[in-house]
């Protein structure tokens, strides 16, 4: 019998039904003939909750460590009920929370990191006819406190269950059908893939699409988990996230990513002399301030120098603030600002293989007269910054300029 890990997240089980949905769904899972372990989120909307209750109380500079134990209670009672309502239509179910597993972690409160799922509770709770349902998010740390692993955890943790199990399959069920090749509440004619490269919903991941969280991402192509993403509200397969092996024949381009989470910042005049870009990057790094785009450009004297650089939008102001304090140091005669701005992405494995992608992208947006800001490229994906109020048609045009158009 095949095993699968089956991960839900608080959209799946937001209510009462919702979770006897859930349990019907794995008792078919069952029936099918496969073995199953579950791993799921607190109900939608709980998390944040309890984040604004630590907040409130403890203020902007509270214990992490017992942020983590009130954060972590979400899921406790989804298992619960979630084992409850599997026992109730006949299917045999334990729960478990993260120590219990143990699920092993670093001491990271608040983004903690994995390190080992002990296997041996859950693989027994298997082996003796039970259906395992393990707490998304959380671990516990060498010091034996309650951790949780950031937003979107319970996607790593799923994924983390899946290599330590050697299941066949890590199914993600969320409230999407699987992976599209676009955003489909903006560009109509976007499909949903059958098969995408682990690269590639990395890339995805990380450049603004919202389907799975990137270090489970990650965690899955070190591991080689098979991952499927598919919908809790329709019973009709989804998108499998596979080794590149398992893909026959390539797309050039697979899918086309954007991010509204960016802000542009120019350094005007700055003194073209060794140690500058330290000098501004270093103190931004240390504010934990994540730097994404960069352009330089020389003046024609050869003295000075304009810099170009993306940061999270969120952090603009606190950035801004940051470099008029050095402004004199840097010699910098002005710092222009710019909030809306969008990042848009062309992604897939085939770039590699096929040259023209990128004259496709500029050709497409000059033809539209969308004015690129920012460019910066990997080895399986092209990124640009441009205006925010282009959005919509850079994106449907480079849709079509790349064939994903559903027929």
């Amino acid at each position: 019998m095949a095993l699968v890990v089956q991960k839900f997240g608080g959209t799946s089980i937001a209510d009462l039904e919702r979770i006897r949905t859930v349990a019907g769904r794995v008792k078919r899972s069952r029936e099918a003939g496969e073995r199953i372990a579950l791993v799921v989120s607190a109900m939608a909307g709980t998390t944040n909750q309890l984040v604004s209750w630590v907040s409130e109380i403890g203020g902007p500079h509270h214990d992490r460590a017992e942020y983590d134990v009130v954060v972590a209670s979400g899921e406790q009672v989804t298992i619960g009920l979630l084992a409850l309502a599997l026992q109730k239509i006949g299917v045999p179910a334990r729960s478990f929370l993260g120590w219990q597993a143990p699920v092993e972690t670093d001491g990271g409160h608040g983004r903690a990191r994995v390190r080992a799922i002990e296997p041996a509770s859950l693989r027994a709770c298997i082996e003796g006819g039970q259906v395992p349902v393990l707490a998304g998010f959380q671990g516990i740390s060498p010091a034996g406190r309650v951790t949780t692993l950031g937003r979107g955890g319970s996607d790593t943790s799923a994924v983390a269950l899946a290599a330590a199990l050697g299941a066949g399959r890590c199914d993600i069920f969320t409230d999407v059908e699987g992976v599209f090749t676009s955003d489909p509440r903006i560009v109509a004619k976007a499909h949903k893939l059958d098969r995408v490269t682990y690269e590639e919903m990395l890339e995805m991941a990380s450049l603004g699409a919202k389907v799975l969280e990137t270090r489970s991402v990650a965690l899955a192509m070190q591991h080689g988990v098979r991952v499927q993403v598919l919908s809790s509200f329709a019973d009709i397969p989804g998108t499998l996230v596979v080794d590149e092996s398992e893909i026959v024949e390539q797309q050039i381009v697979s899918g086309i990513a954007y991010s509204r989470d960016e802000a542009k910042i120019t350094l005007v005049g700055v003194a073209d002399r060794p140690g500058v870009a330290a000098t501004i990057f270093g103190p931004l790094a240390d504010a934990s301030i994540n730097v994404d785009m960069i352009v330089q450009s020389v003046s024609a004297d050869g003295e000075t120098t304009d810099l170009t650089f993306t940061v999270g939008r969120s952090d603009l102001a606190r950035t801004t603030g940051m470099l008029e304090d050095m402004r004199e140091q840097l010699g910098c005669k002005r710092i222009d600002a710019d909030g809306e701005v969008v990042k848009v992405s062309v992604i897939g494995v085939g770039m590699r293989s096929h040259a023209g992608t990128a004259h496709t992208m500029f050709r497409t947006l000059a033809e539209r007269g969308i004015n690129i800001q920012a460019i910066s490229t990997s080895e399986i994906k092209i990124s640009i910054l441009i205006d925010e109020a282009y959005t919509e048609l850079a994106l449907r045009a480079l849709h079509t300029a790349y064939g994903l158009d559903a027929a």
